[in-house]
């Protein structure tokens, strides 16, 4: 499956909007798609763009049953479902990608003068923000030069110019790490940029994955190889059916000012780091399908499509990481889209032993997911889904005690994008709080719950629509 696979499957199931009134780029188009996304509406494909005769996409993953198709799940998966088979089909033996030699990207190549992004009806988001970001729904993919590893990051992408964008790698990511490792060596690191592909491969492209390639973790998930060929300027391995791929270079001593950016957390953090300038993408040549589809997310506050898809590659790898680490009675795992898909987690456990909730805590934030940016994690008994808010937060009012239930953690890792840290402080540092929400299970004797009657429940289900109740 590519995008248009995709938007024709969201179309087939009443999930797309085909918006044929011309919209401007600049802002009318963001702020279409946030109002849609924020009211879970529809995915929107823009096929008037003011200036332009390609359209562009938005709201891939604003709802629970489009994030399901993307991951070639069935439409009524939840969240929490979805990560789960995720998670049991990638935790064994992978299956590796076949590199083929032709496909649709190569339709159109372009360079030398012909390169200009301005081509593409890039969106300008928010009025603060610095300039027109071509990259919001796009991974870089690059090499590591010791080993030969493929990394798939995603990162948001600002136009500079037509031959320039700003990428925002940040200091202890894989890619900066990478990026580093061609500062030593003095040379610049070839990169591409992939805006526009299976939905799936944007899914593993954001994952936190060390030591697989992501191109074979989407193969594991889609049950047959993905296909990809090498750029033709950098020998990057890229989707044979990408919309657009930029094919350049990173000069790891030429960063450039960028931003300000309306980021997912729902506020702008750039102004509190402006010391940091970014890696800079030295576009050489554009390959594009005819007609080619820019993918967008529109980010902002949440819940936008971005924060879905934050929400279940965390969710997904942080599962992984406790099967990995052979934690019992994990039942569910959600990295709460309402935290921004970052900051909260929530686990449903069945307890088996005195502590097992506090193992559970404590094991989400030693995880390679859980110690980076999270501030929250709050455990559940069995008989309540990581995902059912309203139970957790029941759980929280009526088996949550703050004294016996609360442990604060000082020191931990943070993200330059969290807004609630200190400025003045200037350190990617984060207190964390661990909260158990269980019913002890050392208690001889537990609260009752109130239930209905099974024999009652049945009847009523079985006559539901003849009480005239849809």
């Amino acid at each position: 499956m590519d995008l248009r696979d995709f938007i024709n499957k969201c179309e087939e199931a009443g999930e797309l909007k085909r918006i044929t009134a011309e919209v401007d780029w600049n802002l009318e188009l963001s702020h279409i798609a946030k109002l849609s996304e924020e009211q879970k509406g529809p995915a929107l494909l823009f096929e008037n763009v003011k200036g332009y005769d390609s359209p562009v996409f938005t709201g891939a993953f604003a709802t629970a049953s489009r994030l399901a198709m993307s991951v070639n799940m069935p439409s009524h998966y939840s969240l929490c479902e979805a990560a789960k088979e995720w998670m049991e089909l990638t935790i064994e033996k992978l299956i590796p990608a076949n590199e083929v030699k032709e496909g649709p990207v190569l339709e159109n190549i372009l360079e030398g003068d012909q390169v200009d992004m301005n081509m593409f009806p890039v969106p300008k988001f928010f009025p603060q923000d610095g300039g027109r970001y071509i990259g919001t729904a796009t991974f870089l993919v690059i090499r590591d030069p010791e080993t030969g590893e493929i990394n798939l990051g995603t990162y948001r992408m600002q136009m500079l110019d037509g031959k320039r964008c700003g990428v925002q790698i940040l200091p202890g990511k894989r890619g900066m790490r990478i990026l580093d490792k061609y500062r030593k060596l003095g040379k610049k690191m070839p990169a591409a940029a992939v805006i526009g592909c299976d939905p799936l491969l944007m899914m593993a492209g954001a994952l936190q994955h060390e030591g697989a390639s992501q191109y074979d973790l989407m193969g594991s998930v889609r049950g047959t190889p993905t296909e990809y060929l090498k750029a033709p300027l950098t020998g990057l391995p890229v989707p044979a059916s990408a919309e657009i791929v930029l094919e350049g270079e990173i000069d790891p001593n030429n960063f450039q000012p960028e931003g300000p950016f309306g980021e997912y957390t729902g506020y702008y953090t750039d102004e509190l780091y402006k010391e940091i300038k970014k890696p800079c993408l030295e576009v050489k040549q554009i390959l594009h399908r005819n007609k080619p589809i820019l993918w967008a997310t529109s980010v902002g506050r949440p819940v936008t499509d971005v924060h879905m898809l934050l929400s279940f590659t965390r969710t997904a790898m942080l599962w992984t990481d406790l099967a990995k680490m052979s934690i019992p009675g994990i039942k569910s795992v959600n990295v709460m889209p309402e935290s921004a898909g970052r900051f909260w987690v929530v686990v449903s456990v069945k307890t088996m032993y005195p502590g097992h909730s506090s193992q559970v805590a404590n094991a989400v934030i030693a995880t390679t997911t859980g110690s980076y940016g999270i501030k929250g994690v709050i455990v559940v008994d069995e008989d309540i889904e990581a995902d059912d808010i309203q139970r957790v937060f029941w759980a929280l009012a009526c088996r949550y005690d703050p004294m016996r239930g609360t442990e604060l953690i000082k020191r931990g890792r943070s993200t330059p994008l969290d807004p609630a840290l200190d400025p003045d402080e200037n350190k990617l540092i984060t207190s964390r709080i661990l909260l158990d929400a269980t019913i002890p299970y050392e208690w001889d004797v537990k609260p009752v719950e109130v239930s209905l009657d099974e024999e009652t429940l049945a009847k009523v289900k079985s006559r539901w629509a003849e009480y005239g109740l849809s």
